[in-house]
C-alpha cells in the first residue's frame, strides 16, 4: 500500500509517461533519489513527478543531463519542492531559454543570406565575408554565431 507521500516507480511511469526503464536511468544520473521500503521496493515522492517533468521539458529544449542535474541540485531532495524553489531555478532556465530563442531568431533572420556559405571563413562569399574576414573571429559560422559582420572600408 501506497503512503499518501510516496509513490511506486509504476505509478511514477504512468503519471509521467516514462518507461520504468528511463526513470531508473534517471535514477542512476541523480535525478530522482527515492527510498526503498521494507520489501526493498522503490519509493518515490509525489513530487518527483514535477522533477521528471521538469527533465523531460529540460531535454526538449536542448539541455544536458549534466546542467539538468545542476538546475535540479537546488531543489530540497527530502520534501516537495516549493514555488519559490522552483522560481530559483526557473531564473536560470529562463535566461539560458532567452539566449537559445536570441540564437534561433538570429539564425532564421540570417537563413536566407547565409545558407549558401555559411559565413564559414570561406573567401568565396563576397557578400558577407569578402577577403575572408570572418576568419579573424574564429573558426565556424561567425556571423550565424552572433558576430557582427565586418564591412570592409573603400
Amino acid at each position: 500500500m501506497e503512503r499518501r507521500n510516496e509513490i511506486s516507480i509504476g505509478t511514477l511511469a504512468k503519471r509521467t509517461g516514462l518507461a520504468v526503464s528511463a526513470i531508473r536511468y534517471y535514477e542512476t544520473q541523480g535525478l530522482v533519489a527515492p527510498e526503498r521500503n521494507a520489501g526493498g521496493q522503490r519509493r518515490f515522492l509525489r513530487s518527483d513527478i514535477r522533477r521528471l517533468s521538469f527533465v523531460m521539458i529540460a531535454q526538449k529544449f536542448g539541455f544536458t543531463l549534466d546542467r539538468i542535474r545542476d538546475l535540479l541540485g537546488r531543489l530540497p531532495q527530502s520534501r516537495t519542492p516549493t514555488a519559490k524553489d522552483w522560481a530559483g531555478i526557473s531564473q536560470d532556465f529562463r535566461a539560458e531559454l532567452d539566449e537559445q530563442i536570441a540564437a534561433l531568431t538570429r539564425l532564421r533572420d540570417k537563413l536566407d543570406g547565409c545558407i549558401g556559405c555559411g559565413c564559414l571563413s570561406l573567401d568565396r562569399c563576397a557578400l558577407y565575408n569578402p577577403d575572408d574576414i570572418a576568419a579573424e573571429k574564429g573558426a565556424g559560422p561567425r556571423y550565424l554565431l552572433g558576430d557582427e559582420a565586418v564591412r570592409p572600408e573603400g
